[in-house]
C-alpha cells in the first residue's frame, strides 16, 4: 500500500508545473502561449531571463530526484525505483494540473538519473553540454543525453531494470521532441546562441 501511495505522490510531484508557476509569478507570462509554448526551463529562460530558467531547471531536477532518492531508502527493488522515476516523468509530461499537457521532462529525467545512476549521468551530461556548446541547440543536447545514458549504463555494467528504464525514457523523450527533430532535420530549429543575440546585451 505504501508503495502505491508513493507512486501516486511521485506522479503528483512530477505534475507540478514549476515553469508555469515561476513564469506567472515573476514575469506575468504564460509560457504555454509564448516562445516555444513549453513550460520547461529553456522556454522560461528565453521569456523571463536565464536566472528564472535556472530556478525552473533546479525545481524540475528536484522533482525527478526526490521521489526516487526516497524510494531507494525504503525499497531495495531497482524495478520499483525505475517505476517511481517513470511515474514522476509521466507526471511531468502529462500533468493533471495542465489537463494532460506537460513538458518534455529532460530536467526531471536528469533528476531521476541523479538518484539512480549519477556516474553514467555525469558522462552523458558532459556529452550533452558539448553538443549544446558546438551546435547551439538545447534540443539536440537533450536528445544526446537520453541516447547516451543507455550506452554509459551498459559500459558501467548496468544491465537490469535501470537500463530498461533508460530505453523507455529515451523513447518518451524522443516522442516529446518529435517537432524539434523535424525542425532540426529542416534546419529550422531555434539556436540558443541566436536567442541570446536577439536579446541583445
Amino acid at each position: 500500500m505504501g508503495s502505491i501511495l508513493w507512486l501516486g505522490f511521485s506522479y503528483l510531484l512530477g505534475a507540478v508545473p514549476f515553469g508555469l508557476i515561476v513564469a506567472r509569478i515573476f514575469c506575468g507570462i504564460d509560457p504555454r502561449l509564448n516562445g516555444s509554448k513549453n513550460t520547461g526551463a529553456t522556454n522560461v529562460a528565453r521569456l523571463c531571463g536565464v536566472q528564472f530558467g535556472l530556478v525552473v531547471l533546479a525545481l524540475d531536477i528536484a522533482k525527478g530526484f526526490f521521489p526516487v532518492f526516497v524510494a531507494t531508502g525504503f525499497s531495495e527493488s531497482a524495478f520499483f525505483w525505475s517505476l517511481v522515476g517513470l511515474t514522476a516523468l509521466i507526471g511531468h509530461m502529462h500533468s493533471v494540473f495542465l489537463r494532460g499537457q506537460g513538458g518534455k521532462a529532460v530536467a526531471a529525467t536528469v533528476g531521476v538519473y541523479l538518484a539512480l545512476a549519477p556516474g553514467p549521468l555525469l558522462w552523458a551530461a558532459l556529452l550533452c553540454f558539448v553538443v549544446i556548446f558546438f551546435s547551439g541547440f538545447v534540443s539536440l543536447g537533450s536528445l544526446t543525453l537520453v541516447t547516451a545514458m543507455p550506452v554509459f549504463l551498459l559500459l558501467t555494467g548496468r544491465f537490469g531494470w535501470i537500463f530498461i528504464f533508460s530505453l523507455v525514457v529515451m523513447a518518451l523523450v524522443y516522442w516529446k521532441h518529435r517537432e524539434n527533430i523535424g525542425r532540426l532535420a529542416r534546419g529550422e530549429e531555434k539556436s540558443w546562441r541566436k536567442d541570446k543575440e536577439d536579446q541583445g546585451p
